[in-house]
């Protein structure tokens, strides 16, 4: 689905824990996510660092949805 919502002039960014499954599927941007449980958080920290956590998740994917990529680009 991601290719053809890119083929459609929309840019995508694919926020997942398994980042070889990304590829395989043809994402071109991709960014890890935290953790296979919870992949946009962690319950283990308390409320400020893990806003803080998710917030610095949310910008990553936002620059990468900014970024002009040519071909598959992962943003660590």
């Amino acid at each position: 689905m991601v290719k053809e919502i890119e083929r459609a002039g929309i840019p995508v960014v694919h926020v997942c824990t398994v980042t070889p499954i990304s590829m395989t599927v043809g994402a071109n941007r991709i960014v890890p996510a935290i953790a296979i449980p919870h992949p946009l958080g962690n319950p283990a920290l308390d409320r400020d660092e893990e806003k803080k956590l998710r917030r610095k998740l949310v910008e990553k994917a936002l620059k990468a949805l900014t970024t002009e990529v040519d071909g598959q680009t992962v943003f660590d």
